[in-house]
């Protein structure tokens, strides 16, 4: 062979490995792009101060060398107020920042339903991975006036004195404000167990519960088949602010995919004076200035953009419902108080739970006199229209006749009926804390003890008398049950049929 030919071969394979090699480093040649990179200017208890992200926007998730979440809080001019989702430990100043491009999301869809979580979608529970359908944003603007339909269809709680006297509709946001220790949360939970076979989904959100009283709710939801219904958005009282001040808005918008597909959703609340606590906290660490009692002005805000998106939709915008039920603490029975009034002005009526009647074992420990429901008979079956009509006036009249007989002074007989009538219906009201009624249930023993049927009963076995006669029911009085659960008006044939059943109940418990 040649020498030329020698030096074509050379030249041929040195020009095949230098492709070679041009194609590799094109291969290997990293994507290039752009980040804004942060640091940590200095770090307090739940926040941090971070410097050099001039594109963050509000609300956006920050994530800290760790791998530590945090969430844009203060947008200023030199720098981003940051609150941290998780524990502080590990985060000190200098560390890298970097944005993560989205705001804060939660998981939603069918698989958050039976799940213990927190604010951003985390189980807390063992049921494994989540798998959701999409994520939303938490933050939504609430559903437009000319979206929204009227207030018509009855959300039952299984509570003779809520479900008669403040009655509470799909769609509505019902407040629940009373004294600690006074069954706030007991009447929460039974309405979440009363929708069992309702259609209704539930959701619970914690709020800096202590973990005892989760674990608590959580057990008795779960033995009672609740939970397949139900979402459990939880924070604890060692959770960091921020989680806690997210948790509301979290839940609210998980409810609010069900609501879009047209379906009912009730959403508790528990509670949101330590929402308040918790934006306080956060706001004051990140030096905003105080208002009234130490919280910031826009306290009131935080709470009307949460709880005016619950309503109910248009047929055309899903027609869905999404029902409210927070619930405030009261300190010394102060109903006035800031936050209280503050909720009880956005909201559309309270239940107020007296801690004196709670004292005096009158379970729930309803104040009618300070209750109201600003839906009204709107949100009642037909039959409930009629048995409740008199009843809430008529209780009142007692309340104010038996704190004038407390005087001493002698009364006319008439009177004295009246106070004994009263005696009755306020024991017919009592209820046991799962011991939960279905609407024609209610609305037959109500009836009953309306009309005076158990007036000549001794007032220690009136519970009795109403067990006994709810007992007969399906032997006696099905037609009249179905036709209440159908929406009906009770005829005078249903109202004898009630009026024989519950006559021969007292009959044989009269002295």
């Amino acid at each position: 062979m040649s020498t030329t030919d020698d030096q074509d071969i050379f030249a041929g394979v040195t020009e095949d490995v230098g492709t070679a090699v041009e194609r590799g480093l094109d291969a290997a040649a990293p994507a290039l792009s752009v980040r804004e990179v942060g640091r940590v200017v200095r770090v307090g208890p739940g926040v941090a101060i971070v410097s050099g992200l001039p594109g963050a926007q509000s609300e956006e998730v920050l994530r800290f060398r760790g791998g530590q979440l945090g969430m844009v809080f203060n947008l200023d001019r030199e720098e981003i107020g940051a609150v941290l989702m998780d524990a502080r430990s590990g985060i000190e100043a200098g560390d890298e920042v970097r944005r993560t491009h989205r705001v804060t999301d939660v998981p939603v869809g069918e698989a958050v339903i039976g799940r213990v979580l927190d604010p951003l979608g985390r189980p807390r529970d063992n049921g494994g991975e989540l798998r959701p359908d999409a994520r939303r944003p938490i933050e939504q603007p609430a559903p437009a006036v000319l979206d929204r339909d009227p207030v018509g269809t009855p959300l039952q709680t299984g509570l003779k004195v809520v479900d008669a006297l403040v009655p509470i509709g799909r769609g509505q946001r019902e407040l629940i404000v009373g004294d600690r220790q006074t069954g706030k949360t007991a009447i929460g939970i039974g309405a979440i167990l009363h929708q069992r076979d309702t259609g209704v989904l539930c959701f619970y959100c914690a709020i800096g519960q202590r973990s005892s009283g989760i674990s608590k709710v959580i057990a008795d939801l779960r033995n009672r088949g609740a939970m397949e219904y139900t979402t459990v958005i939880a924070t604890t009282g060692e959770d960091a602010p921020a989680l806690r001040f997210a948790a509301p808005y979290a839940a609210m918008a998980m409810a609010e995919h069900f609501m879009g597909q047209g379906r009912d959703v009730l959403i508790v609340f528990d509670d949101l004076t330590r929402h308040a606590r918790a934006y306080r906290e956060l706001s004051l660490l990140l030096r905003r200035p105080p208002g009234r009692e130490a919280f910031p002005g826009d306290v009131f805000y935080i709470h009307s953009r949460l709880l005016e998106r619950s309503t109910h939709l248009r047929k055309d915008k899903g027609g869905g419902t999404i029902t409210a039920l927070p619930i405030v603490e009261t300190q010394a029975q102060n109903i006035s108080a800031y936050i209280p009034t503050n909720l009880i002005s956005i909201t559309d009526g309270q239940i107020y739970l007296s801690p004196t009647l709670f004292q005096q074992g009158q379970l729930p420990p309803v104040d009618v006199g300070r209750s109201v429901s600003r839906v009204g008979g709107k949100a009642q079956l037909k039959a409930f229209r009629e048995v409740a009509g008199d009843l809430r006036l008529g209780y009142s009249q007692f309340q104010e006749l038996e704190r004038f007989s407390r005087y001493g002074a002698r009364l006319e007989e008439a009177q004295r009926k009246r106070l004994e009538h009263g005696k009755r219906i306020r024991r017919i009201l009592q209820q046991g804390e799962h011991d939960l009624m279905s609407a024609p249930e209610q609305v037959i023993v109500l009836l009953a003890a309306g009309e005076g049927l158990f007036d000549r009963v001794p007032e220690h076995r009136v519970g009795e008398a109403e067990r006994e006669l709810r007992r007969r029911i399906p032997e006696r009085l099905q037609g009249v049950a179905d036709r209440i659960g159908d929406n009906e008006k009770l005829t005078d044939e249903d109202k004898g049929r009630i009026r024989d059943a519950a006559k021969d109940v007292a009959k044989g418990m009269e002295p």
